[in-house]
């Protein structure tokens, strides 16, 4: 059996990449498709495997800057020839679901979303866009003539599955189409309660952890809010992205809040390991650095909405707040405790997320379609 994996790009190292990378393990021959890629990303996790990009990639500033090429997108991956292949594995949060395949090729797509900036977001997105009122009437018909593409891309997907609940109901809803939820991976192998990773010095500093891709939607921007209102309480900020310097300038003049930038995995799980609590205020789908600390046994501090809810166990793994609002996180943080939370059965719900069930779900639903539809051929 023949098998391509298709992937929106890889321009950056989130969630959704942490996806492919096992996917590439499950299907070690399998051909890597994807709008973009970046040299740097692709020698350290993809080395040797044959990947094929679009002609995104040829155009100027084309892996840089290809936000500019969004409407050249929908076009790019209908140019894949994935005619030689019998599994077509899509992962995707925009447009590697829009691939064309022959009507005997299964096409599966895990969803990590409906395309955020054109249906669940896309007013938001809209607003948050640095550019006068007439661009952004511009911006606004080119979204509406992507959401039309998107809308008839979903219907070539023969099976979906969605990488939460919170997914699922978005899929139903935008695209009218069932799903099986299968949670992603998380490295809890990697993430753990080592005591290797306990670092004393870390540790006595007794701060809170919040980080991520950094983009306005992350809402990192509230938690420094809540802790400029907090100075006896410290609080560390890892990642980079768009809206690091924005979120500088907000923390300006707060000695209790630093921004470390993007840090390795290792330093990442040692921070994990040894926080307070980690806070996490965005609305997530699934919400994969939630539980990379709770494999650590640290405790989630979280926006009651999207894959929080499905993940932390209110009172055991971590609280919730219910308003997006720096006066609520204040709050919380205020009452929280950790002297209430185990760390060993923070752990063991962070288990259930594992790669390994992740890939043994996987391989079971391929299996299973896959005889349906030789029996479906036979009758």
């Amino acid at each position: 059996m023949k098998v391509a994996l298709v992937h929106d790009h890889l321009a950056q190292d989130g969630g959704a990449e942490k996806v492919l990378k096992v996917f590439a393990e499950m299907f070690p021959e399998a051909h890597i498709f994807t709008l973009l890629s970046e040299k740097n990303n692709v020698d350290k996790y993809y080395k040797n495997r044959k990947i094929d990009t679009s002609i995104i990639q040829k155009f100027p500033g084309g892996v840089r800057h290809y936000q500019w090429y969004m409407p050249f997108m929908p076009m790019a991956v209908e140019f894949f020839d994935l005619s030689e292949f019998d599994l077509v594995l899509s992962d995707s949060a925009s447009f590697a679901k829009g691939v064309i395949t022959k009507p005997e090729t299964l096409h599966i797509n895990y969803c990590h979303t409906p395309t955020r900036y054109l249906w669940s977001d896309t007013h938001q997105y809209i607003n948050e866009l640095k550019y006068n009122k007439f661009f952004k009437k511009i911006i606004s018909l080119v979204l509406n003539y992507i959401r039309i593409w998107d809308r008839l891309a979903a219907d070539r997907v023969d099976l979906f599955i969605a990488n939460s609940e919170t997914v699922r109901k978005r899929i139903k809803k935008y695209y009218q189409r069932d799903s099986e939820v299968i949670y992603p991976p998380v490295n809890t192998d990697f993430y753990n309660l080592s005591p290797g990773l306990i670092d004393e010095k870390l540790k006595a500093e007794n701060y809170f952890l919040c980080g991520c891709r950094l983009a306005p939607y992350k809402r990192i921007d509230i938690v420094i809010e809540a802790f400029k209102k907090m100075p006896e309480k410290k609080l560390k900020i890892f990642g980079s992205g768009i809206d690091l310097t924005r979120l500088i300038k907000i923390a300006a003049g707060a000695p209790n809040i630093e921004f470390l930038g993007r840090v390795d995995d290792l330093i990442l799980a040692k921070l994990y390991r040894n926080a307070l609590a980690v806070i996490h205020p965005q609305e997530e789908d699934f919400g994969i650095s939630a539980v990379e600390a709770m494999a650590c046994g640290t405790p989630v501090i979280a926006y009651r909405r999207g894959g929080a809810k499905e993940t932390i166990i209110e009172n055991q793994t971590g609280i919730f707040f219910d308003r997006q609002t720096a006066e609520d996180i204040a709050l919380t943080v205020a009452r929280f405790s950790p002297k209430i939370f185990d760390h060993s059965l923070i752990r063991k719900q962070a288990e259930k997320f594992s790669t390994l069930n992740f890939k043994e779900k996987i391989s079971s639903y391929i299996d299973k379609e896959i005889k349906k539809r030789n029996n479906f051929g036979n009758i």
